[in-house]
């Protein structure tokens, strides 16, 4: 590794950081929206949905992988992976419109269509994403830095979450008019404009200056050995798999919990009332997680200085578990503790988020210093392949648990219902984030180790 720049402008920080908004405009749409828009607006099966998302993910076992070793082989005078996050921009809105179209071919046809849409979309957001992680590993050699990078990052991935959160229902009432299916065809509009233009942003504003020393290209088997034998990626992985089917879960349950369980409520605060109809309360409840999330974000810098990555990621996505966890006790009109839980739950969750993608740029290093190979994005690809069997294990659990539990779209539902939606925002998805922060007790890279680390690649 060449003696490169290590410290990076504001400017370059806010540019990379812009990509992860545009890339959630459609991933917090992704998680919060689409299983209610498949069941109570396309009209598919639950069950039917979940199948859906499982299978669609067997293309993506070979596609993100694909993507990284494509990417990682790629050399243009713009670097290796800026060029597809410019590439990718104006096609993932395009699949974004059709994957929320609602054409009447009947059932059957209706079916084959989300399916293939569906897996176009995840196809788009990964020529997207793939080499948008790994640009984080090659814009600075310091892994400090790439702390603070990853930390303007998902501050602008939360602004990104919380327009689509907070934002989207409401957008959703205003275009349709009543009709949800044109509704959500305009938003999807309105949201690929703006995720293109941020995605040139970051096309623009962003530089790669690690470039690893190498006197062969890399073949693909021993890439894939490597990865294989990097340990702090496989925990990583796993833990990443198991902490998003806890997140997925909850938000793809929060639509269902809100329209069927919580129904109307009326709120007193500082003495106006305040009646909270589904898509506000919906959109409220998002938004104040969003923020708090934003919150734990920003502080984790700080946090950082008195404890290590591993122990924050690990400690504070058990506590976020817990949170989610004591879901379970409330009632319907307990309006205080559901937006004051829902607060500390995407608080600790911040900070997991920010040192997530910190430790797979480390676990790159690593990977380099191992084996004295680099493959920064087939790394982050393989990550991002965990990231989304999370993504599909969620939404696929919840599917299935609203089919198992009876569950009937804009009907009013049993008490047998009521109460798999209620588990589906507690109990089941705390078992997932507790078993993903226990496996990152066993992660063996400390600080101290990076500090060791990038001293030897700089002398190589």
């Amino acid at each position: 590794m060449a003696e490169l720049k290590q410290y990076l402008s504001k400017k370059e920080k806010i540019g990379y950081g812009l990509g992860d908004m545009a890339s959630n405009l459609y991933f917090q749409t992704f998680v919060v929206f689409m299983p209610i828009f498949y069941t109570d607006v396309f009209g598919l099966a639950p069950a039917a949905m979940g199948t859906m998302m499982l299978f669609s993910r067997f293309w993506d076992a070979a596609n993100d992988p694909l993507m990284g070793m494509i990417a990682d082989r790629t050399d243009t005078k713009w670097g290796k992976f800026r060029p597809y996050i410019a590439g990718f921009a104006i096609p993932i809105g395009l699949a974004g419109f059709l994957a929320f179209n609602t054409p009447n071919f009947g059932a059957p046809g209706n079916l084959i269509y989300a399916y293939v849409t569906y897996i176009l979309l995840m196809m788009m957001y990964t020529g997207v994403n793939v080499p948008y992680a790994a640009l984080m590993g090659v814009i600075t050699p310091n892994s400090a830095e790439r702390t603070s990078v990853s930390q303007y990052r998902f501050a602008f991935a939360f602004i990104g979450q919380f327009i689509a959160g907070a934002v989207t229902l409401g957008l959703v009432q205003y275009f349709g008019s009543g009709n949800e299916a044109i509704g959500w065809k305009m938003v999807m509009v309105l949201y690929g404009i703006v995720a293109a233009a941020l995605l040139f942003g970051t096309f623009s504003l962003t530089k790669e200056r690690v470039l690893p020393k190498v006197s062969k290209q890399n073949r693909i088997k021993d890439d894939l050995k490597d990865l294989m034998k990097n340990k702090p990626w496989i925990l990583m992985g796993l833990a990443t798999f198991f902490q998003l089917t806890f997140i997925v879960m909850r938000g793809s349950s929060t639509t269902y919990y809100f329209r069927y369980f919580v129904g109307n409520q009326e709120l007193n605060l500082l003495g106006m009332n305040i009646d909270l109809g589904y898509a506000l309360f919906t959109s409220s409840f998002i938004g104040v997680g969003t923020f708090a999330t934003f919150i734990g974000a920003l502080l984790t810098s700080r946090i950082n200085k008195y404890f290590s990555k591993k122990t924050i990621y690990s400690r504070f996505l058990i506590m976020s578990a817990i949170c989610s966890l004591l879901f379970y006790f409330l009632a319907p009109e307990n309006i205080i503790l559901i937006y004051t839980l829902n607060a500390l739950v995407s608080f600790f969750f911040g900070s997991v988020s920010v040192t997530q993608w910190a430790m797979y740029t480390d676990t790159a290093d690593y990977g380099e210093w191992k084996f004295g190979r680099r493959s920064t994005a087939l790394i982050m690809a393989a990550s991002l392949f965990a990231l989304k069997m999370g993504l599909t294990a969620g939404g696929t659990i919840v599917g299935w648990v609203l089919e198992g539990y009876g569950f009937i779209a804009n009907e009013i539902q049993t008490e047998s219902t009521l109460l798999g939606i209620k588990m589906l925002m507690s109990v089941f998805p705390a078992l997932f984030g507790i078993i993903g922060g226990f496996l990152v007790l066993f992660y063996p890279i400390t600080d101290e180790k990076m500090v060791e680390i990038e001293l030897d690649l700089k002398n190589k």
